[in-house]
């Protein structure tokens, strides 16, 4: 039923609302549900106005709960209560509806409450209430309330597809992968919210394989699937490394007749961009008919991660030319791509430009750029002046930056000290203590190199092994620095073994300098000779033929050795190497790495 017509006046004071309240009384359109409401909306955002909206409710001829069901949703949890308490005096009994829209909100204490009170209202055997029940036990990261309530709940009421689909969910944000996916196979009925949460729930805890195999999965049991569900898929194949299957992915998208919306195209370019195919992420780009601020960031971001700068800039200017405001994130990016080919002056250019043209505030990501820029070119005055002039205390990112540029340009005495300071502020990080042990080592300072070591093993903090990991075939093998446990073990130290023996003949020569022991060149060599990568690149040299291209993952920044190494074998053994470390991508090709060394 529409309200009657009245001229409504602004409700911005209890004044104003009296004087709107008796205009009602006075037209006999007090209790109408629509006027009620509004009057009751804005005495339930203070608790100090309820005993006013007490007194209103006392006049009503009909006080029913759906006058206050759609208020709860809105209300913070302690208001909400308030009301409730004041709904629950009059006395007015909730109905279906009224506690599933406060328990979403509800912390922990007044889920418990609510939950006694559903028990006493008889209303456990509603479904609706039931799910919520549970949502607000996970939400308070309780999944072992919600556990003992979900498997008591069989017995007394019917669980439908939202109760599972809110247990797998819930235990997916908890970081309880492997209890979601237990309940998820046990589920009787799925729908697309369920293989999205336990596909998403896997990405969250950084098992993209897992999540691919959900996603394999719900394709073979013929499941169709939708825009939420590809994107997931797709940002699994981001995470793993695996261009193959992306691209596989992509084209299931296409064929199924699912919409390219900003989300998914985004999704897909950055999957090109990270595996390694940035040419196809910028023929997809510019194929698309619209392209939010989102798929241009990604899209820059994805050139500089690559090294083509000057790309990077080009595509920044076509975003200029259709009208495209910048913000903090295109910033970030085009200072990234300045930072990995050394062009110290575009990036002071852009930064200037940027915060002025666009008003843009610089964050602490965008002074770390900056330092990034200034240290990798060896300008390590300008990068401690860019820290000394900040307008706040410069963290962990910022420090690094001009801690690895101290090591990049052997700068010991200032590395020393901005590395221990670093140490101090990432403790748990081992990163750290092997980037000043490195420094160390290469002064020949061992004694301090010790120091360092003995440290870390005081703080209980082991060094990341080296992961490398190459997908041939579709299928991804991973590869750890110093072990190998692999069918064709045997075959791959012997090619590894021949393909160094090989291009030492054409010129190569081990860089031992990154190696943390003081012990003879020759030690040091065939230690280098277990790099994770090495090892990859043996495999893939095992598996491929010349004029194919080897695409490889690794964990850490890659070593100057294996770094020239792969340009000898790119050249060698006639194969294109793409390369992504923790900072960028390497292209070897023909004994040149995109880089040109300055990375």
């Amino acid at each position: 039923m529409s309200a009657p017509s009245v001229s409504p006046i602004p409700i911005t004071t209890i004044s104003e609302l009296k004087q709107h309240h008796s205009q009602l009384v006075r037209l006999g359109l007090a209790s109408h549900p629509a006027h009620a409401r509004r009057l009751l909306a804005f005495l339930s955002r203070d608790p100090a106005r309820l005993p006013y909206a007490a007194r209103l409710l006392a006049h009503h001829p009909d006080p029913h709960p759906a006058l206050f069901n759609p208020l709860f949703a809105s209300l913070p949890p302690r208001h909400a209560a308030a009301f409730l308490a004041l709904m629950l005096s009059l006395p007015l009994h909730p109905d279906h509806f009224t506690l599933p829209q406060l328990l979403p909100a509800a912390p922990l204490p007044l889920a418990a409450q609510l939950h006694a009170l559903l028990l006493k209202l008889n209303f456990h055997s509603h479904t609706h209430s039931f799910n919520a029940l549970l949502a607000a036990y996970l939400a308070n990261g309780r999944a072992d309330l919600a556990s003992r309530l979900f498997g008591g709940g069989s017995s007394s009421l019917a669980l439908d597809v939202v109760s599972w689909t809110t247990m797998v969910g819930g235990l997916c944000r908890l970081g309880l992968v492997d209890d979601a996916r237990d309940l998820f196979d046990a589920m009787p009925d799925r729908n697309l919210i369920s293989w999205n949460s336990m596909i998403t729930g896997y990405i969250k805890a950084g098992r993209f394989l897992d999540a691919l195999e959900v996603f394999d999965q719900m394709r073979a049991l013929g499941v169709e699937g939708n825009g939420f569900v590809a994107t997931s898929a797709v940002v699994a194949c981001t995470g793993a490394g695996v261009l193959a299957r992306g691209r596989e992915v992509h084209r299931w998208a296409e064929q199924s007749g699912i919409k390219m919306d900003e989300k998914l195209a985004t999704a897909v370019v950055d999957m090109y961009c990270k595996c390694g195919s940035v040419d196809e992420a910028c023929r997809l780009f510019q194929a698309l008919p619209t392209k939010g601020l989102t798929s241009w960031n990604c899209m820059i971001g994805g050139l500089a991660v690559h090294g083509r700068c000057k790309d990077a800039i080009e595509l920044f200017h076509q975003m200029e030319r259709e009208n495209v405001t910048s913000d903090d994130v295109t910033l970030v990016n085009l200072l990234t791509a300045c930072a990995h080919t050394g062009m110290v002056s575009d990036g002071r250019h852009y930064y200037n430009y940027i915060v002025q043209r666009y008003g843009i505030e610089p964050k602490m990501e965008h002074y770390g750029c900056m330092v990034d820029l200034f240290g990798r070119a060896g300008l390590l005055d300008e990068a401690k002046k860019v820290i000394d002039d900040m307008p706040m205390e410069p963290d962990i990112g910022v420090l690094g930056a001009l801690f690895g540029a101290c090591k990049i340009h052997r700068d010991v005495d200032l590395g020393e000290t901005i590395g221990w300071r670093v140490i101090d502020l990432d403790p748990q990080n081992s990163g750290r203590y092997v980037l000043l042990a490195n420094l160390l080592a290469s002064a020949g300072r061992w004694a301090d190199v010790g120091k360092v070591r003995q440290l870390m093993d005081k703080r209980n903090v082991s060094k990341e092994a080296g992961r490398s990991t190459i997908e041939i075939e579709g299928k991804v093998c991973e590869f750890q620095c110093g072990s190998l446990c692999h069918p064709q073990e045997k075959d791959i130290f012997a090619m590894a073994k021949d393909m160094m023996r090989k291009i030492r003949l054409e010129g190569y020569v081990a860089d031992t300098s990154d190696v943390l022991h003081d012990i003879t060149d020759e030690v040091k060599e065939t230690s280098l000779l277990y790099h994770s990568e090495k090892l990859a690149i043996a495999f893939g040299l095992l598996r491929t033929r010349p004029g194919d291209t080897m695409r490889i993952t690794k964990n850490l920044r890659v070593c100057r050795d294996c770094h020239e190494a792969t340009k000898f074998i790119s050249r060698m053994f006639e194969r294109e190497i793409v390369v992504r470390d923790r900072n960028r991508f390497h292209h070897f090709k023909d004994g040149i790495c995109s880089c040109k060394d300055y990375w």
